[in-house]
């Protein structure tokens, strides 16, 4: 099966420049859907990495596209209410047609991260578990019956009224790569969704996901295995690292090699990139999503080349 493609939009590197303005971005989404890009992805972060918000982007981007898959890179359920994410969610599936993907997290501990979840009013301890039953919950909303839930959240309702286009809700993957996120994905979830650091990596856990999935009485063959890629192409191998190295770096605060130890980071000539995404492919990933260091329309073209040449 030929892998899928797809774009993260910089949602937070707009903001980071000081550009606000939204339909930029739309127009960068409508041309990807343009160039055969099989779906595209927008982050989440209230405070700690500002940006757009990223359902409501995608609304957007849902009524100004056709086809192209529509997905969060990823989202943190933990600060919504899964009541209003329910219907936030079943109302872009609707609005898409059924090309919702919810990428999900449970996001890092780090000292921006938790006074972000603060800020929202949301404990930062437990939000595994926050997570994982507003998931549940969500999926009880889109089954269109009767809900009564006693827990975090106490609902009591005939119908949430929307149902999302997609029988029983989209398609919901899990990020990280620890044994938990592993565990989650493999008896809970529709595929897993990591962002690195390598394809060796990748390709272990993912055989640990799917024999978890297989232990759980699953099918490991309905699950999705994706990669989250940061690329820096060019044919001069210094400028496409220091490129690379000024992104991660100016994204987040800390040093690029740091990130580069947790994150699969590419730099260097575009038939090189074709050698590197293909071991992540052999690995066993199927959608690949992409995010540029660089100028995004030239990349986008490249990656549109690259595609063409290696048969994908």
């Amino acid at each position: 099966m030929k892998p899928k493609f797809g774009y993260l939009l910089p949602t937070r590197e707009r903001i980071m420049g000081g550009q606000s303005e939204a339909v930029p971005l739309l127009t960068l989404a409508e041309k990807a859907e343009e160039k055969g890009y099989d779906s595209v992805w927008v982050g989440d972060s209230l405070l700690a990495r500002p940006r757009h918000e990223p359902l409501t982007m995608l609304a957007a981007i849902a009524a100004r596209t056709k086809t192209i898959e529509l997905g969060t890179a990823v989202l943190l359920p933990a600060l919504r209410n899964p009541v209003v994410l329910a219907h936030l969610a079943a109302t872009v599936d609707q609005l898409s047609e059924g090309r919702l993907i919810l990428g999900v997290g449970i996001a890092s501990d780090l000292p921006n991260v938790r006074a972000e979840f603060e800020a929202a009013g949301v404990p930062f301890e437990k939000r595994v578990g926050r997570m994982m039953e507003g998931i549940r919950l969500c999926q009880a909303l889109w089954s269109g019956q009767a809900v009564k839930w006693n827990g975090r959240w106490n609902v009591d309702c005939d119908t949430l009224g929307i149902v999302p286009n997609r029988l029983g809700g989209p398609p919901i993957w899990g990020g990280g790569s620890a044994r938990g996120s592993l565990e989650r994905a493999g008896r809970h979830l529709d595929g897993w969704f990591p962002v690195g650091p390598d394809a060796e990596t990748i390709g272990t856990y993912w055989r640990e996901v799917q024999a978890i999935a297989r232990n759980a009485g699953r099918s490991p063959e309905e699950l999705t295995c994706a990669a989250y890629l940061t690329v820096s192409i060019s044919d001069n191998l210094d400028n496409a690292q220091q490129r690379l190295d000024e992104y991660l770096q100016s994204y987040y605060g800390v040093p690029a090699e740091l990130i580069k130890t947790m994150q699969a980071c590419f730099a260097g000539p575009l038939d090189e990139a074709a050698q590197w995404l293909q071991g992540y492919v052999e690995a066993g990933a199927s959608h690949l999503v992409l995010r540029f260091a660089g100028d995004h329309e030239q990349h986008l073209d490249m990656f549109v080349k690259l595609r063409a040449d290696l048969g994908w």
